[in-house]
């Protein structure tokens, strides 16, 4: 990146720089086992791409944080975080399927990063990222309609005419019989029973392979609430007369094996319970039927109960970096006054 004359980062752009460093640095290590394990000829390559693509940022992100002389986080690394040599845990459809899901979720935290990017040269780092992201998603997903993974959203009716809401009960109708779901409403939940699927199966590797029991039991909580919200959301979809999408679980082995270190699965599941709360935010804005904005905020309330017992057990085993904090005033004045 080119700085030229620069201002300061602001706290925005440094909340995106380092979650960023942390995420593609956890990247590298998950990316770099499914490499070594990979065998399908058509699905390697992919992840390949999806590697290198984080091992740019890091070297980018590395050389930004130096000039700036702020420090570079922890993050991960393939000596600490990952057994190299330890038998397949996923298959490569998993491995495919995953890149696939992370390069759209790449695509809506890159937007985000940009959009709260002031200088140009952050700015034009996050239009190279979702460029970076875009030919990734697309080649993925070319993959897996090759192969018949992709699964599709249902398919609707096509408008004859425009028509306008008649009657309050479209959004209102909370007890009896609910009006079929609308596209927006279809969209979401059919994206969050995908990411629920993914995340159960996941973390069903995860439990697999994790050595702190604590760290087990919270991966099976984990599993029993995907397994939980995915139910919810298909139940709505087969009372609209819609097909429920398919899982994962069958794409894991049965290694029980070292893999990944606990503090980088843990990470990880952080991560995705973080985006999950987002989503299920997502989906009560554009759920106009008032039952489901009740579910997803119902559901919201128990994501975050289990977010908060995840990060004490990080905290608890020093596993949780601290991102980024606002300078403590109070306790700068307090010492001032020590001295």
């Amino acid at each position: 990146m080119d700085r030229g004359k620069q201002v300061r980062l602001t706290s925005s752009e440094i909340a995106q720089l380092w979650a960023q460093y942390m995420n593609d640095s956890g990247s590298i290590c998950i990316l770099t086992y499914f490499v070594e394990k990979a065998e399908d000829e058509d699905i390697k390559p992919i992840i390949e791409h999806a590697l290198e693509l984080s091992k740019r940022h890091i070297e980018k992100l590395t050389h930004l944080f130096k000039e700036e002389k702020f420090a570079i986080p922890h993050g991960f690394n393939i000596k600490d975080d990952v057994d190299l040599s330890a038998p397949r845990l996923f298959s490569d459809n998993y491995a495919l399927n995953f890149v696939h899901q992370m390069s759209m979720i790449g695509l809506t935290i890159y937007s985000a990063s940009l959009s709260a990017s002031a200088r140009a040269d952050i700015t034009d780092y996050y239009m190279e990222c979702i460029s970076e992201t875009m030919q990734l998603y697309k080649k993925s997903k070319e993959v897996l309609l090759s192969k018949g993974l992709y699964i599709r959203s249902p398919y609707l009716p096509n408008l004859e005419r425009p028509e306008f809401v008649k009657k309050q009960g479209f959004v209102w109708d909370i007890i009896g019989e609910k009006r079929p779901l609308v596209a927006s409403e279809i969209t979401n939940l059919f994206a969050n029973i995908l990411r629920n699927a993914l995340g159960a199966a996941t973390l069903a590797g995860f439990c697999q392979v994790a050595q702190d029991k604590e760290v087990k039991q919270f991966f099976i909580r984990g599993i029993e609430i995907a397994k939980k919200h995915i139910k919810l959301f298909g139940k709505k979809f087969e009372d609209s007369y819609l097909s429920v999408p398919t899982t994962w679980a069958t794409e894991i082995t049965n290694s029980t094996a070292y893999t990944f270190s606990d503090k980088l699965m843990m990470f990880y599941t952080s991560a995705l319970i973080g985006l999950s709360i987002g989503y299920y935010g997502t989906g009560i804005a554009q759920s106009p039927r008032v039952d489901i904005g009740v579910m997803y905020s119902r559901l919201m309330v128990e994501v975050q109960l289990y977010s908060e017992d995840g990060a004490n057990i990080m905290i608890k085993n020093k596993w949780l970096e601290q991102p980024p904090i606002a300078s403590d005033r109070d306790e700068l004045a307090k010492a001032n006054l020590n001295n």
